[in-house]
């Protein structure tokens, strides 16, 4: 029998940082909620290292706010961290979208409309997991043809933070983004026109820089 090989590090650090972070986006922690490195360790079957290691990761992504020697605890939902998150992966988004319009292949627009048909699916049926995993999709197909590592990477970084917002605005009877506003996009996307589909794009963001407006949101 082939030896196992050890789990790396780096993939422990990486499964605890996402088991927290999906934690706090989804509600399962809430805002202002203390947690102990001991006792999520405890939960995710892991030692404590790891789970100290993506503490200090989701403080940068300002999942969490830390005072040493004090406590560890999750960030509150504030207007305007939501709206400068906001501003950032639009702009990200729009720049993989001008790159990546002349790159699209018939296949990546069918895989686009595929996720569209998802998404206005989950909304009617008031699955928020379902309707945001289908945005996602969506959006990363722009992402991944446009090749734009760096712009996914500050994407990936700053999303989880709207992502807060938009899970409780769905759950207040909001329906996230637009399907209407996707099906622009991916029209404009067949029709091999960056311009409108950064128009489209800009448009997308800006409706979430404007939720965090809304004050009953926060």
């Amino acid at each position: 029998m082939e030896a196992m090989r050890p789990v790396r590090r780096t993939l422990l650090r990486e499964r605890a940082h996402e088991a927290i972070r999906d934690a706090i986006v989804a509600g399962e922690i809430e805002p202002g909620a203390v947690v102990r490195d001991a006792e999520l360790a405890e939960r995710l079957g892991l030692s404590r290292a790891p789970v100290r290691e993506a503490f200090s990761r989701l403080v940068d992504e300002g999942l969490l706010e830390s005072k040493p020697q004090s406590y560890t605890r999750v960030t509150p939902l504030v207007a305007g961290d939501v709206q400068d998150a906001a501003a950032v992966v639009g702009a990200m988004h729009e720049l993989v979208t001008r790159v990546a319009v002349p790159r699209l292949r018939e296949a990546d627009v069918d895989l686009m409309r595929a996720a569209n048909e998802r998404f206005a699916a989950a909304v009617r049926a008031g699955d928020v997991d379902g309707a945001l995993r289908a945005d996602d999709e969506l959006h990363d197909v722009l992402v991944r043809v446009s090749g734009n590592r760096a712009a996914a990477a500050t994407a990936a970084r700053y999303t989880p933070l709207i992502r807060r917002l938009e899970r409780q605005r769905f759950g207040e009877g909001g329906t996230c983004r637009s399907a209407g506003l996707h099906e622009r996009l991916i029209e404009a996307c067949a029709a091999g026109d960056p311009d409108e589909a950064v128009r489209v794009t800009a448009e997308i963001w800006r409706g979430l820089v404007e939720l965090a407006d809304v004050p009953e949101a926060l």
